[in-house]
């Protein structure tokens, strides 16, 4: 535990001691809060509006609390992954670097080493994360508030586990780099690329119904739909209580991915849960034994 702690400490240091790299995780979720609430919200209020049944009157605070849940949403659905990333950077510049020679020679077994590179960077990650969900609060409070306490324990939860899968994935993503330009190739395709096959910045219910059913084999589009369901839950459950109709309600629920379709049946929130957990493990171990693996191949190398 001694070494593992070390090593952790060491790496949490160095990253929050780069201040361009720690202020730029920061800042990042709040400069996507900003484009989305300036370019975006306008595009949600029309989608919303045009998903309604004609007849039907919603009152304005009920759709700026959709908007806003839907915006938050996507932020940290995004930014889980793409933070996690960020924060995971130190075991690509230790190889660049040529410091990793020195962790190989320690007395430091390989499964130790892997483990304190994937620790710090999930604290560091669920730090940054976590203020990026004090901050959509904030802004889901100021346009439309419709939460509960459940809803926001369930919220953090979600972004607990989303971020545990982020930094489980950098980290075997990060395992076969070597050098400063292919973190940066990886970053820029990762922030490009993520918000949409999971969902977060165009609704899966919008896409082709093929694409749909590769979709539904990737654990973040589930992690995505959970964040959407408990920063939803509160408007559109005080929609149904307004008189809502059940049906339009389900269909609104359709179309911004609160309800998830695998091959035509809905996959509940358990369910959902148990996918993102369940990869979560899969993945640590898997890079876990990649890094056994890859170390015990350097040491037949060399003897």
């Amino acid at each position: 535990m001694i070494p593992l702690h070390g090593l952790m400490k060491r790496n949490i240091k160095l990253f929050f001691k780069d201040k361009g790299m720690f202020f730029t995780s920061l800042i990042t979720p709040a400069i996507l809060l900003v484009l989305y609430a300036t370019f975006l919200s306008n595009v949600y209020r029309d989608s919303f509006l045009s998903a309604i049944p004609q007849g039907l009157h919603i009152a304005d605070g009920l759709i700026d609390g959709l908007i806003s849940g839907q915006l938050i949403s996507s932020i940290l659905a995004v930014s889980c992954v793409t933070v996690a990333f960020c924060s995971n950077m130190r075991m690509v510049q230790d190889k660049a670097d040529g410091n990793i020679q020195d962790f190989q020679i320690a007395p430091v077994g390989p499964s130790v080493l892997a483990m304190g590179y994937y620790l710090s960077a999930l604290v560091s990650a669920l730090l940054i994360c976590f203020a990026a969900v004090g901050l959509c609060l904030v802004y889901t409070a100021v346009t439309g508030w419709y939460m509960g306490a459940m809803d926001i324990i369930c919220l953090a939860l979600d972004v607990f586990l989303l971020t545990l899968f982020g930094t489980a994935l950098s980290s075997i993503v990060n395992l076969f780099l070597r050098s400063q330009g292919q973190i940066t190739a990886v970053e820029t395709l990762i922030s490009a690329g993520y918000g949409f096959i999971c969902g977060a910045y165009m609704p899966i219910s919008q896409f082709s119904e093929g694409l749909q059913k590769v979709i539904s084999f990737l654990p973040g589009t589930y992690g995505t739909a959970l964040i959407r369901n408990h920063a939803m839950g509160g408007v559109l459950a005080e929609m149904s209580r307004q008189g809502f109709p059940e049906k339009a309600a389900e269909g609104l629920k359709d179309a911004v991915d609160c309800n998830i379709y695998f091959f035509g049946s809905r996959v509940d929130t358990g369910t959902m849960y148990l996918i993102l957990g369940s990869s979560v493990i899969l993945l640590i171990a898997a890079y876990i034994a990649l890094h056994v693996w890859k170390a015990n191949r350097r040491k037949r190398e060399f003897s």
